[in-house]
């Protein structure tokens, strides 16, 4: 008998529940806001307009459902340790954050370091960003990958998969190699010490990757994400973002490249109209190709998406249905 046709619109079925910003910030409930102004005004990145009406909407919702995860998880590792006898071990918590270039995601990482900090079931909140884990720029000169930066190819990802492994294991203190954005390269005998925090935020462009950034193991394969009990993509238009970025560099043109240090030193006396354009060829050539060859494919990965507009306020939510 053939199926009834009813005339109207049938929504496409999706692994997401979806909110609209009044939808997810009735979701606080009673979260207290405790960061002040002066504390977002240190979190907040160049260009990135964050207010504490958008922490207390957005950022609370998730600091409570994260929360709630990861008084959960811990409730479970406890019970396996019970299981098989063993003395209870801490197990962190690991996030990833995912997205372009310029969409805001160290602004978001900081700022969700700050609000889960609170929380008194894991005030110890660690964040982690992959840039560290780039190759050093004399490696990606030799291997004529300097224009491919920030592509997965450019990452030492056997190392990153290694520190997140030690991370999982328990180790009581995981080093995380520095990187400078002023030398845009890796410092030589830096490094982060990761000691056996509650919660793990780990932010980088390709942290949801598959395919080329497997390792083989044992001839299992391991993804970064493997090791992520919950992932977070931020999201907006290519030509939002694209907006952001070109804005982004003509600040640091005023700012950071001004450093004699600065690896960009030789675009801070470009006008701002030569700086535009070379804003724009770099996106071109480089971040616009990588967001859409390797960034937002991985998106329908993480569980929780969200979408901002164009004045980088997040306007919906979509957590992935368990």
């Amino acid at each position: 008998m053939p199926a009834l046709q009813t005339g109207a619109e049938v929504e496409p079925i999706s692994p997401y529940l979806r909110f609209s910003r009044d939808e997810w910030a009735r979701l606080r409930a009673s979260t207290p806001l405790t960061l002040t102004e002066a504390e977002l005004a240190a979190l907040r990145g160049i260009n990135d307009a964050v207010s504490l009406t958008e922490v207390a909407e957005v950022y609370l919702p998730l600091s409570r459902l994260l929360n709630l995860y990861v008084s959960a998880i811990q409730s479970l590792h406890k019970a396996t340790d019970t299981f098989l006898g063993h003395l209870p071990a801490k197990v962190p918590y690991i996030i990833g954050i995912a997205g372009s270039v310029a969409v805001g995601k160290s602004t978001m990482a900081r700022i969700l370091q700050a609000v889960l900090s609170r929380w008194p079931d894991h005030p110890r909140v660690d964040l982690v960003t992959t840039d560290g884990f780039l190759y050093p720029t004399a490696v990606l000169e030799e291997r004529g990958l300097m224009d491919r930066k920030g592509f997965p190819e450019s990452y030492d990802q056997r190392r990153l998969v290694r520190f997140l492994k030690e991370i999982k294991r328990g180790a009581p203190e995981v080093a995380a190699p520095v990187y400078s954005h002023l030398s845009y390269d890796i410092v030589t005998g830096a490094y982060q010490k990761v000691c056996q925090p509650d919660v793990l935020i780990v932010e980088g462009l390709n942290v949801l990757q598959t395919g080329d950034l497997r390792v083989q193991a044992r001839g299992a394969r391991i993804f970064v994400s493997d090791f992520f009990d919950f992932s977070i993509y931020i999201d907006a238009d290519e030509q939002t973002i694209e907006g952001w970025y070109v804005a982004r560099f003509l600040k640091f043109r005023e700012t950071i490249f001004r450093d004699p240090r600065s690896y960009f030193n030789r675009y801070a006396d470009l006008t701002k109209a030569e700086a535009i354009d070379k804003a724009r060829s770099i996106w071109r050539e480089i971040n616009g190709p990588n967001l859409r060859k390797n960034i937002e494919p991985t998106r329908e990965r993480a569980q929780l998406i969200l979408r901002k507009g164009g004045d980088h306020h997040v306007e919906e939510v979509r957590l992935r249905k368990l």
